[in-house]
């Protein structure tokens, strides 16, 4: 990964980004890609689209959702403990004991998650999975007059944000799902040569996805691309507990993964995987019998519909705050899409 990607990866990892919420970290997707793409704009909806050959009369759409899971304050006690609900799927066990950040007007606010120590659970307690209800923020506010002081009904959390990396080329941070989707297709944008773009090339950073597929379905809308691939993360299932009779086998360094099924072109599938063929970039197959809860599900059926592809990146323990996926993954797909679409020619026909 060239310095300038790896600087930009870090820097999205590190910049909240919370579903429906306006996030600076569009503002930094913005100036990067004004480095390469021939135009940026950013619709009503906040969705970020940088395009190169933008007259060329075939469009195609590279999609990856830069919002996060997170929460938002909904009540503020007389103690002064705030009370949230989510945004997006949270298993709220995960959420215990974690370090927080409220985003105010002013700026982050540290918080923690509390919950009633173990020491004075009852049995019955003991035996309960936790609710979302049963947890808090603690600000660290003497009383009410003093959080509603600091921050406001609305405001958005997310869990501290931080990058790592681990053995082997391996990172972990909250929010891989899905800023290396949004990191792959902007990367894919800025590798494909202009010289060999017989097409109008989008890359896109959607919004609202975990709310609903709500940015890829206005940008779509308003790109009108005869072909769309999304970028997401998928579950790897090279770790302890996970059924691959049920998830297929998909593991991290393994390459990223193309995805086959009622929601994907066939003729999309067969150049992306012709694309990785010819470069021996490494890739795994991967199915889903209806259509998943990504942006491509949104893509495919936006105006009189999109020939639409999958590609995902491998990821361990989605929708928590240790996602773990492979860099060299991340790479190779976006080298991917790059070649793919430079592959791409105005007289394809992508009809079944």
């Amino acid at each position: 990964m060239e310095p300038d990607a790896q600087a930009f990866l870090e820097r999205i990892l590190e910049t909240p980004s919370p579903s429906g919420y306006e996030s600076p970290l569009q503002e930094i997707v913005r100036v990067y890609a004004s480095d390469f793409a021939d135009e940026v704009s950013t619709d009503v909806h906040g969705n970020v689209m940088a395009v190169k050959n933008p007259d060329a009369p075939v469009r195609v759409m590279l999609a990856g959702h830069c919002d996060q899971i997170g929460l938002v304050v909904g009540y503020v006690d007389n103690e002064g403990f705030l009370y949230i609900q989510q945004v997006g799927g949270w298993e709220p066990l995960i959420l215990v004991g974690q370090r927080m950040t409220v985003w105010t007007a002013d700026g982050p606010v540290p918080a923690v998650i509390g919950r009633k120590p173990i020491h004075l659970l009852t049995d019955e307690e003991k035996k309960q999975v936790p609710k979302l209800k049963d947890l808090w923020l603690d600000i660290g506010a003497k009383d009410k007059e003093e959080a509603e002081s600091i921050v406001r009904i609305g405001d958005p959390v997310t869990v501290e944000l931080g990058y790592r990396e681990l053995r082997n080329g391996l990172a972990v941070s909250s929010a891989m799902d899905d800023k290396t989707g949004l990191w792959v297709v902007m990367e894919a944008l800025r590798r494909a040569d202009p010289e060999k773009l017989d097409c109008s090339l989008y890359a896109v950073s959607t919004v609202q996805e975990e709310v609903g597929l709500r940015g890829a379905r206005t940008s779509a809308f308003g790109i009108d691309p005869h072909v769309g691939v999304a970028v997401d993360v998928t579950h790897a299932t090279d770790c302890p507990g996970v059924e691959k009779k049920q998830e297929g086998d998909i593991r991290l360094g393994g390459g990223p993964v193309i995805y086959r099924g009622p929601n994907m072109n066939p003729k999309v599938v067969e150049q992306l995987v012709a694309a990785a063929d010819e470069l021996d970039i490494p890739h795994q197959m991967a199915a889903s019998g209806r259509p998943p809860g990504t942006d491509a599900n949104a893509i495919q059926i936006s105006r009189s519909g999109v020939a639409t592809g999958l590609v995902s990146i491998p990821n361990r323990y989605m929708h928590s705050p240790v996602e773990v996926v492979s860099l060299e993954d991340m790479d190779r797909a976006a080298d991917l899409l790059a070649r793919f679409a430079e592959s791409l020619h105005g007289e394809a026909d992508f009809t079944p």
